[in-house]
C-alpha cells in the first residue's frame, strides 16, 4: 500500500474519534497505534468494507473525501438516470472541484430536491455539509459539526456499492476502497 501523504493523522486512533466502528472493526482499534494504512489493511483482510469506508471518508481531507464519493456514484449512475440525479451529482463534483459557497448552495438544493434517496442526493448532502451554515438565508447560522459531511460520503459510497447489482456489492466497495486509497496516497482515484 502506497503511503497515504493525503492521510494527517499519524495514527488510526486520531480519525476513530469521530465515528463509531462496527463490533468487529472496534477489535482492530483497540491494538493499540496502528497506523492509517495498517488500520484499512486489516479491516480489507477481514472483509470489513464498510468500516474501511467510514474510516477513509474521515481520514480524507474535505475535498477528497466529497470527491472520492463523486467518484463511485459516477461509477454506478445509470445514463439515463433521472436528471435530478445527475444534478445532484453534477452539483457535488463542482464543489469538490471549485469549493465555493455558490456551489455549497447548489448542492443543498438538489440534495433536497432529491431528498437523500440515492447515493447521487447524498454526495450532494456531503458537500452541503462541508462547512457554512446549514440555516436558511435570513436564519441564525448554524456551523456543520466537523466531519458531518464525512457520515454523507460514507452513505453515498455505500448505496453506490449495492447499485445497481446488491449481489456485486463487495466488488463494487474494493473497487471504491482503491479509489480512496489512491486519493489518499495524493492520486485521482483514477483506478479500475
Amino acid at each position: 500500500m502506497a503511503e497515504l501523504v493525503k492521510i494527517q493523522a499519524q495514527k488510526a486512533s486520531e480519525i476513530l474519534t469521530h465515528f463509531e466502528l462496527s463490533e468487529e472493526a472496534a477489535e482492530f482499534a483497540d491494538q493499540g497505534n496502528l497506523t492509517p494504512a495498517d488500520f484499512v489493511r486489516q479491516l480489507l483482510q477481514a472483509n470489513l468494507y464498510y468500516d474501511a469506508v467510514k474510516f477513509l471518508a474521515h481520514a480524507l481531507p474535505k475535498r477528497e473525501s466529497i470527491w472520492w464519493a463523486c467518484l463511485a456514484v459516477k461509477k454506478t449512475l445509470a445514463e439515463d438516470a433521472p436528471a435530478p440525479q445527475q444534478a445532484a451529482l453534477n452539483a457535488a463534483e463542482q464543489w469538490a472541484i471549485q469549493p465555493s459557497e455558490e456551489k455549497r448552495q447548489l448542492a443543498k438544493a438538489w440534495s433536497e430536491k432529491t431528498q437523500n434517496k440515492s447515493a447521487a442526493s447524498w454526495a450532494a448532502t456531503a458537500a452541503f455539509w462541508s462547512g457554512g451554515s446549514m440555516a436558511k438565508p435570513g436564519e441564525p447560522e448554524m456551523v456543520a459539526p466537523p466531519y458531518l459531511y464525512a457520515h454523507a460520503v460514507s452513505g453515498a459510497i455505500s448505496m453506490a456499492a449495492f447499485s445497481p447489482d446488491p449481489d456485486n456489492a463487495a466488488e463494487q466497495f474494493k473497487l471504491f476502497i482503491r479509489q480512496g486509497l489512491d486519493l489518499a496516497a495524493g492520486g485521482r482515484g483514477d483506478v479500475a
